[in-house]
């Protein structure tokens, strides 16, 4: 407790307006700050999977949904970078009382995420890199959205778990990529980012492709031949899961989910 107490008094006396030395509480704001050449900003981030080379030798402040206050307090960071779901709320209004700022990014459009290259980089000192980045990528959108466009979108099943079974709704930026691409989520139409479906659900949309993460997954949709995506053997493996890390790189990521939506009959 007296350790704790002695990292807030050395939070308090920080200046205001100085980032840094940045924390990030997910790996997509991770990789962003990366792609903004700002790598030797972050002291610390919270794990959650594979980590970009740069980045390997920073202490971690816990694990997704676990986050060390402790350990975060002493690196004295003067910004932080936080997901909306990477902690719970007590934590985050623990974060919120001790006066560090907070930037909380949920992109939910692939506008909103390029918006955000542009916020992260004027608040870490990189606003050039930022909106460098911004128009780069909505260049590249815009190319994407040209070359693959369709009069009729495709009707798309991204499966994001199976056991529970879980999608993409109308509100996750994956739904604005196969936009990009010319298909549709057969659940876009639901508010949720991840919504919970039924199997049932699923025979009744009648997707023409089934995307998902294993090829385990992907062979349970054979016990429905009846399905449009088994008949026309459309079973794809998700081509590239940076679609599920927004960041720069989800650019590339898109471009390989339209070019195998591509061949799709």
């Amino acid at each position: 407790m007296i350790r704790l107490g002695a990292c807030l008094l050395a939070l308090l006396a920080w200046p205001a307006l100085a980032a840094e030395r940045v924390v990030s509480l997910a790996p997509s704001l991770s990789e962003i700050v990366v792609e903004l050449d700002a790598a030797e900003l972050l002291v610390g981030v919270l794990d959650g999977g594979e980590r970009p080379p740069a980045l390997a030798h920073l202490p971690s402040v816990g694990r997704y949904g676990q986050l060390e206050m402790e350990s975060l307090l002493q690196l004295q960071p003067d910004l932080v970078l936080l997901w909306p779901d990477s902690i719970g709320p007590a934590q985050r209004q623990q974060l919120q009382a001790f006066g560090i700022p907070l930037l909380v990014a949920e992109p939910r459009s692939l506008a909103n995420l390029a918006e955000q290259f542009a916020e992260i980089g004027t608040r870490i000192g990189r606003a050039e890199q930022g909106r460098r980045l911004r128009q780069r990528f909505g260049e590249g959108l815009a190319e994407l959205s040209a070359r693959y466009r369709r009069e009729r979108p495709l009707r798309v099943f991204y499966q994001i778990w199976d056991k529970p079974l879980y999608t993409v709704g109308g509100r996750q930026i994956i739904s604005d990529a196969l936009r990009v691409c010319g298909a549709a989520s057969v659940f876009a139409d639901l508010d949720l980012p991840a919504p919970q479906v039924s199997v049932e659900a699923v025979l009744q949309r009648d997707p023409e492709v089934i995307l998902a993460g294993s090829g385990a997954q992907l062979e349970a949709w054979r016990r429905w031949p009846d399905l449009a995506a088994v008949q026309r053997e459309q079973l794809w493996p998700v081509p590239d899961l940076g679609l599920e890390r927004p960041s720069f790189q989800m650019l590339a990521a898109t471009e390989k989910l339209c070019e195998r939506l591509a061949g799709a009959r």
